[in-house]
């Protein structure tokens, strides 16, 4: 028998997710050893986490022990932090587990997710696992939404709209304006804020007005827990009891739960990261701003996005296929070989783009060091 005729046709179809290869594989890829290193190709925090959260990782006794599926301890201790009532909570294995989640809540087969590239690729990618249609409706040159065409989209069958604020990779906010409107509407819209914590623009208190608001949040980026997988929603009460009856029953796992509780037993310490990191993407702007062949965008995130201009007179070396086609995958592929990560993209809208994540001030000099390097005055 042939399995791809029972395979689903769109998942046949698709185009999986590209995601970002740890420190072990890089090393081996590019036998540049782990500790010389600078990964900035995945937003991650290179600060790390909390101190706390080693010592209750390793005192924690029941690892044997399924954890517990309502996730009461940990969501009593987000409403703490986060002044939501713990009913209004959903935790998952990221946020992409929550992503994947309310549209499994929401979409039938054909019906529409409004998604406003260029953003996070989950998006798409999960809407399509769901049988969704991605609606794509495309920002302006400078990133921001278009806000009619979206309005102008929507049809009986549009269900969900997602907006990350800060965007990423644009590394800018949607405005409160923009979300009302779009509220008002009545089709489900999703904030996702993963980067909220860089900008102090939450939206989330809009919850309380509108019942078709939803605000994702990640531990992955502020409070360093990438590799643990841990992140929660804050919903309208009527949608977390279908959400808790949908969810995989063990989603968020004991040891993620456990570094989160601990987490939130350090805010201070974590908070002075958050601050190093803000003060750092500044003087990274600044650096960045001074290479005549890259175009700088501002930035509220933890990561700040640069277009590498048609007049880059890159520096080959090695005769890698990975070192030909666009400007920006040659630059991508000569700072890998200098051991230093950063993300490149060449898709609609971000053509010859890289990202870059903010780092430590020793990062930061090795990324500017190594991007002064790998192309010849211009």
């Amino acid at each position: 028998m042939r399995i791809e005729e029972l395979i689903r046709a769109e998942v046949m179809d698709m185009v999986g997710y590209t995601p970002i290869e740890p420190l072990d594989i890089l090393s081996k890829q590019t036998k540049v050893s782990t500790d010389n290193i600078v990964k900035l190709d995945g937003n991650e925090n290179l600060y790390g986490c909390s101190p706390k959260v080693n010592v209750a990782l390793g005192k924690y006794p029941y690892f044997n022990i399924y954890p517990d599926p309502e996730q009461r301890v940990l969501r009593l201790a987000l409403e703490k932090y986060t002044g939501f009532n713990s009913q209004q909570i959903v935790c998952g294995s990221g946020s992409d587990d929550l992503i994947d989640l309310i549209l499994r809540l929401f979409i039938n087969p054909g019906d529409k997710v409004i998604n406003c590239p260029p953003t996070f690729g989950m998006y798409p990618f999960s809407t399509r696992i769901c049988g969704g249609e991605v609606i794509n409706i495309s920002r302006d040159r400078d990133f921001n939404l278009d806000i009619r065409g979206i309005i102008k989209a929507m049809d009986d069958r549009t269900k969900v709209i997602f907006l990350a604020s800060p965007n990423n990779p644009t590394g800018n906010c949607v405005s409160i304006e923009e979300i009302t409107e779009l509220l008002d509407t009545e089709k489900i819209v999703v904030v996702d804020e993963a980067y909220v914590d860089f900008s102090n623009n939450s939206m989330a208190g809009m919850i309380f007005k509108y019942n078709n608001m939803i605000v994702l949040r990640t531990f992955s980026k502020w409070a360093g827990l990438a590799g643990l997988r841990i992140g929660y929603g804050l919903f309208p009460t009527e949608i977390v009891r279908y959400l808790m009856k949908i969810k995989q029953p063990y989603n968020a796992n004991v040891a993620a739960q456990t570094a989160v509780l601990a987490s939130l037993e350090d805010i201070e310490y974590l908070r002075n990261n958050i601050t190093k990191i803000i003060i750092e993407r500044e003087r990274l702007f600044s650096k960045l701003k001074e290479i005549q062949w890259l175009n700088t965008y501002p930035s509220s995130a933890n990561f700040i996005l640069c277009s590498v201009q048609k007049d880059a007179n890159i520096v080959v070396n090695g005769s890698s296929e990975l070192n030909k086609g666009p400007l920006a995958r040659q630059v991508w592929y000569q700072m890998r070989m200098k051991g230093v990560f950063i993300r490149y993209f060449d898709t609609p809208g971000l053509e010859n783009f890289i990202r870059i994540t903010v780092g430590r001030p020793e990062d930061t000099d090795r990324v500017v060091k190594a991007l002064t390097e790998v192309v010849k005055n211009v």
